[in-house]
């Protein structure tokens, strides 16, 4: 098809990997031909009992314990899918917020408003308040919201920055070093919680990542939880997009800190979408208490309303989302963990592990000229031209990778690759694997592609 890129290829290595599958394609052609928008339970009962079922085995299938399942006893866990881990990140926030706000308001509380009939009512009344009360709740709301501070790194994705944007909530990123390999590490968040704090401000969400865009970096949560339990309202959510998939493998749950994330972490997400078998948008949510979302985001006018619902039988999924409508997603998600099997899906991952493991070795064997500067994690691997053996980062340094990756550019048809840029290294280049149509062929070709751009570039420097 002219213009379109193909992501499906073997050789496309440059972002993580946007996977289709048969199953996957055929599900989305079904819940296209009956477009059920879903919202309520009542509107197509199946699309949210089916979203509740593979939501939980998608949890179960990770690692996640059972505070994060809808189906454990008394759990008041579960799960929604959205579009995309931005729209999580947003959702989430607005949770958190509002759990910050209620905690604030124990020591700040709602002022008393005046109303034109001289007799007092409570801001917390509703929107059925004379002007003066609305002005109020605002007022207090906002200089509650003012002092709320987010959290992340600087090897964050946008995700936390764009959901602080766009709640218009104060943004902290946090500096990670190459010696922690791009972790942010517990001193740092202590510092950091401790200097706000004392500035008045309160930390209400830290964004924890595993598996960073740039280097695959794994924040050290293990270690960043002891830090958090002195602060009992900080909201923890994990954004592992791309890396979530891997907890699927046993043997990689230690190394991204699953149990400090079953024990102390209140959402988790990860897509679907990039790395797990299933078409664009699967964007699964995680978070030990769902009533934190439906508090925060339900909203009932009288045309919304269902026996069902008001009984609080069933759970309406739109009040744990911001749109109203939404797509069957989950059907997609049943059909291709039903075909595959959590064998089947574990294959494909370790296959994309050993293709880019090949990679690596490949590296490392070669004359010298080209240079590993992150761990190797899952199948990202991060490189770069670096001749001479310098120490960090240098403006030549960049200038010859930036040489090297136009180079590079040159052969996209045969092999596609993205650029990006470290702290205390510079411009590198990204080769990430995980296509199920992946042969390991791919691999050797994209080694000779890359060195003979190397060699090109040095020669022509």
């Amino acid at each position: 098809m002219p213009g379109m890129t193909n992501w499906q290829s073997g050789s496309f290595a440059a972002y993580f990997p946007a996977n289709a599958t048969f199953e996957g394609s055929i599900a989305d052609l079904y819940a296209s031909a009956v477009s059920n928008p879903g919202f309520n339970w009542a509107c197509s009962p199946s699309v949210t009992e089916l979203e509740i079922l593979t939501v939980d085995w998608w949890a179960k299938m990770l690692g996640l314990g059972p505070a994060f399942w809808s189906d454990s006893l008394n759990s008041k866990g579960g799960g929604i899918i959205h579009g995309s881990a931005s729209e999580v990140c947003i959702t989430v926030a607005i949770a958190a917020r509002e759990r910050a706000i209620s905690a604030l308001a124990e020591s700040n509380p709602l002022p008393e408003a005046p109303i034109p009939n001289g007799a007092p009512v409570q801001a917390q009344d509703g929107p059925n308040n004379q002007s003066e009360g609305d002005f109020a709740v605002s007022r207090w709301r906002g200089d509650l919201t003012s002092r709320l501070v987010l959290y992340a790194t600087t090897q964050t994705h946008s995700v936390a920055s764009k959901a602080a944007l766009v709640l218009g909530l104060a943004f902290r990123a946090l500096e990670v070093r190459a010696e922690d390999a791009y972790a942010l590490r517990g001193e740092t968040l202590k510092a950091a919680l401790e200097q706000d704090t004392q500035a008045g401000r309160v930390p209400f969400m830290l964004v924890l990542t595993v598996g960073t865009t740039s280097s695959g970096a794994v924040d050290n949560i293990t270690e960043l939880v002891e830090v958090t339990r002195q602060y009992p309202n900080l909201w923890l959510h994990v954004d592992a997009a791309y890396a979530g998939v891997a907890l699927a493998l046993p043997e990689l749950r230690e190394s991204s800190h699953l149990e400090a994330i079953n024990a102390h972490v209140d959402s988790f997400s990860t897509n679907a979408h990039k790395w797990g078998l299933v078409q664009f948008d699967c964007s699964p949510l995680h978070v030990k208490d769902r009533g934190a979302l439906t508090r925060a985001l339900t909203v009932t006018p009288e045309f919304l309303r269902t026996k069902q619902g008001d009984a609080g039988d069933v759970l309406d999924l739109r009040n744990m989302q911001l749109s109203l409508g939404r797509r069957f997603r989950s059907l997609k998600l049943w059909f291709v963990l039903r075909s595959f099997g959590v064998k089947g899906f574990q294959a494909h991952l370790r296959h994309g592990i050993s293709c880019a493991k090949l990679f690596e070795d490949a590296l490392r064997k070669q004359e010298g000229h080209l240079e590993i500067v992150a761990p190797p994690r899952w199948a990202l691997v991060v490189f770069r031209l670096n001749p001479n053996k310098v120490k960090g980062q240098s403006d030549e340094l960049d200038v010859l990778n930036k040489a090297f990756m136009d180079r590079l550019n040159t052969r996209n048809a045969e092999l596609t690759l993205t650029q990006t840029v470290l702290p205390e290294i510079g411009v590198c280049v990204r080769f990430v694997m995980g296509s199920p149509r992946l042969r390991e062929d791919h691999v050797t070709r994209a080694f000779q592609i890359i060195s003979e751009c190397a060699a090109e570039t040095l020669r022509t420097s």
